[in-house]
């Protein structure tokens, strides 16, 4: 993450607002609504989540557990390319395949965790690897690959070690069929 890195300022229903503004002066205690995402990455080899745990030294949120990997897309990059960026500079993966949107629209903005407020339209992806993460210790601290199951046991025994859009997201994702079935969540 570097000063010179730029978000985008959107609307209530996710629209660019024509402005941008530098990536972490722009994360505070009232943080304008900008474009993110998250994306829960799966092996192909045996189906397991990658959950990330976020680096000490990160601004927002430093610490916690959460989805495989997030961010935000710059100035005019497609999400997709976002997600392949980031999941190479964060997780060292080359080949993320797959893309998929499953939560379009959502949008959160968490109470305060550290004086900083998160506020932001942030689409849910998908996406799979065949590829063992390395890590950069500048944005990941630790690693886990778990079945789903894993995951839910986890959200409801360490909620506080949990990131608030991790939660959030959570129930929402269980009732996305085509992220069930491949998460082996079908009913």
């Amino acid at each position: 993450m570097t000063e010179t890195e730029q978000i985008v300022f959107v609307d209530e229903q996710g629209k660019p607002t024509g402005e941008i503004g530098p990536k972490l002066a722009s994360h505070t205690a009232s943080t304008r609504l900008h474009l993110a995402f998250s994306c829960y990455l799966f092996r192909r080899s045996d189906g397991k989540f990658l959950l990330t745990q976020r680096a000490f030294s990160k601004k927002v949120w430093p610490g916690v557990w959460t989805n495989s990997v997030c961010g935000h897309p710059t100035p005019g990059e497609t999400m997709e390319n976002a997600i392949r960026r980031r999941s190479l500079y964060e997780l060292g993966l080359p080949d993320v395949e797959g893309i998929r949107v499953v939560l379009p629209t959502y949008r959160y903005t968490t109470p305060p965790y550290n004086g900083i407020i998160e506020n932001e339209f942030c689409p849910v992806f998908v996406a799979y690897t065949h590829d063992e993460p390395q890590l950069n210790p500048e944005e990941v601290e630790a690693y886990k690959w778990l079945d789903w199951s894993a995951y839910e046991r986890l959200l409801r025994s360490e909620p506080d070690s949990m990131s608030y859009w991790a939660k959030d997201q959570y129930d929402q994702l269980r009732s996305v069929a085509p992220f069930a079935e491949k998460a082996g969540l079908a009913t």
